[in-house]
């Protein structure tokens, strides 16, 4: 049970740091907004720190112009924020602003919103087409994170096992350690040279650009990456030399170092980074990433330990792997949890968010991990009971002691084993089996058990490998912290003229990205003629564009309506300037949302008609 709920636990957090994308809290001009004096600056607010680029923003005048901007630069110092310099002498109507950012765990974001000098243009110019990402660069910039996680994991757990497992054959481990490194090397020097178009949302084949990849080595992911890479030549043409020749403990503290080192790679381009209570996050992040390597990069080596090696390990090799592994999991359990609480938030949002629901796939994926750990801890007790007890008579099978391999206890069991498929054989006298009396079958071998511990073991590698790929996919996910804190923070409303009626109205149709508000304003609000200007909002707080938008008004007291608004699409908003209201009261307004062919909702909200 306990083991169990161990599991459950870790995969709140396993195989690698969660990771978080950067949300827009806040812009200055507010988006949708109607300023009546030209802005000196565009101030963006975001829920974490971020990095800026040549390209963070493109403002589109009312004439689909694009404005010359300021460098971009944080405000007054804060990370948190992205600025740049509006010029002089802009002319009324409605500007179109679309950013990028990197977010502190090295993903690009980005959006669009609308704003207006003195009064909305009739045509205002639509939003530039969303550069968030290329699909081909981001899907070679994410193999290459996958197989670097695949990698790191192979080569600092094969030199764990090797170091504290001390198996006396090691000529097997030669093959992970050198895949490890050579993998790791190469996929660092590709996510180095696809940094800039990443980031970008370019094409691969601007990875040619000098100036930007020059330009990404000032980031921190850039930088993250460029000493990864000079750790692993620095450890391969010296460390490693040194190491041999000073003995086991020289290359265990060799080891040790180059490992936290390489962690530190990750924690320091990663969320852990920025936010709150970095110094603590950080140093979770580094532990949490070196006792995923021991444990799935030590299954590896214990699995070709055990298919390869010409002496099979002995029991106390295998002894000392379920040691490591309990101690392992022990801090995967510790600094997933704290992980967790960083990201999620609250427990809801396990099934309430997307980065809950990826946390409950893996989830799935640790029930299939506990069943194979089960099998290895099964088999790795028998093989020490197998190999520590005497020959006997008794073809029982002895009662198991020791540890488990996988993510077990090192306590005792009471696990027992049928024998089966052994056939029939003399009894330990040397005579033959009587004839009409059933055969005494022999108890299993210590090669019986080392057979079954092998493909239990392969079992765990594979549901690793599963586990690792949910982690890459959670890395890219906006943790639902980040995203609840985005959803409280303050949002902009339409500016109009004095008495305006404002409203924000939530909207669900129940999809994938269907999620989100419309923000209305009413002009006057009162008896007569009255202006209507409708912006929709994502579920991310970036203006959305939906194919229909319709608003009507019914005042039941009078039998009146219902009144449709006859609303049009203004490129970047929906509009109408004559709505006519004819008496007081309180008026029921009725909003349909389209944001597909097929999917619509519909909200309702009470409005209150005055002379």
């Amino acid at each position: 049970m306990l083991l169990g709920g161990m599991l459950v636990l870790l995969v709140l957090g396993s195989a690698a740091p969660a990771s978080a994308h950067a949300a827009l809290r806040a812009s200055d001009p507010g988006a949708g907004s109607v300023v009546k004096t030209a802005p000196r600056h565009i101030t963006l607010t975001f829920t974490e720190s971020v990095g800026l680029l040549d390209d963070s923003f493109r403002v589109y005048s009312p004439d689909n112009h694009r404005v010359e901007l300021g460098e971009p630069q944080h405000a007054d110092g804060a990370s948190d924020t992205a600025r740049a310099a509006l010029p002089a002498g802009l002319a009324e109507g409605t500007y179109t602003v679309a950013w990028r950012v990197v977010s502190a765990d090295s993903h690009p974001v980005s959006g669009a919103f609308t704003f207006s000098l003195g009064a909305p243009s009739p045509t205002p110019p639509a939003a530039p087409g969303d550069h968030a990402e290329h699909p081909v660069t981001k899907s070679l910039y994410d193999t290459g994170r996958y197989l670097a996680y695949i990698a790191a994991a192979l080569l600092i757990g094969t030199a764990a096992f090797a170091a504290l497992c001390r198996p006396p054959d090691t000529a097997p481990l030669r093959l992970p350690l050198l895949t490890g490194w050579w993998t790791l090397l190469i996929a660092t020097s590709a996510l180095l040279v696809l940094r800039a178009p990443y980031e970008n949302g370019t094409s691969p084949t601007t990875a040619l650009d000098l100036g930007a990849f020059t330009g990404t080595l000032s980031g921190r992911p850039g930088l993250a990456l460029l000493t990864r890479l000079a750790l692993l030549l620095l450890t391969a043409a010296v460390l490693l030399p040194l190491a041999r020749r000073g003995g086991p403990r020289a290359r265990l503290a060799a080891g040790a170092a180059v490992s936290v080192a390489l962690a530190l790679t990750w924690a320091a381009a990663e969320h852990a980074s920025a936010g709150i209570q970095v110094p603590a996050a950080m140093t979770s992040s580094v532990l949490h990433l070196l006792a995923t390597a021991c444990w799935l990069g030590g299954l590896t080596a214990l699995l070709l330990t055990l298919y390869r090696a010409k002496t099979p390990p002995p029991p106390e090799t295998v002894t000392r792997f379920s040691r490591l592994a309990f101690l392992s999991v022990t801090v995967l359990v510790v600094t997933g949890l704290y992980q967790s609480w960083r990201g999620l938030g609250s427990w809801s949002a396990l099934t309430d968010s997307s980065y809950g629901r990826t946390l409950t796939a893996k989830l799935a994926a640790a029930v299939f991990l506990l069943a194979a750990a089960g099998l290895s801890r099964r088999w790795t007790t028998l093989l020490v009971t197998r190999a520590a007890a005497p020959a006997t008579v008794d073809a029982r099978v002895p009662e198991p002691v020791g540890a488990p391999v996988g993510a077990g206890s090192g306590g005792p069991a009471a696990d027992a084993v049928d024998v089966v498929d052994v056939p029939n054989a003399a009894d330990v006298s040397g005579e033959p089996d009587v004839p009409g009396e059933p055969a005494m079958p022999p108890p299993p071998t210590a090669d019986h058990y080392r057979r079954a511990l092998r493909r239990s073991v392969l079992a765990e590698v594979m549901v690793a490998v599963v586990v690792l790929l949910i982690t890459t996919v959670l890395t890219g996910t906006l943790p639902a912290r980040a995203e609840a804190e985005a959803a409280r923070a303050p949002r902009p409303q339409v500016a109009g003229l004095p008495g305006a009626e404002a409203f924000t109205i939530p909207y669900d149709v129940g999809t994938p990205g269907g999620r989100g508000t419309v923000q209305i304003q009413m002009d006057p609000g009162r008896v007569g003629e009255n202006g209507l200007q409708a912006v929709v909002f994502g579920p991310r707080d970036a203006l959305t564009f939906v194919p229909e938008l319709r608003i009507s008004f019914t005042l039941a007291a009078e039998d009146i309506g219902p009144i449709d608004a006859r609303l049009t699409d203004r490129g970047g908003y929906w509009a109408t300037s004559d709505l006519t209201l004819p008496l007081e009261g309180t008026w029921t307004m009725k909003l349909t949302i389209r944001v597909s062919d097929l999917d619509q909702v519909t909200e309702t909200r009470q409005v209150e008609i005055t002379r």
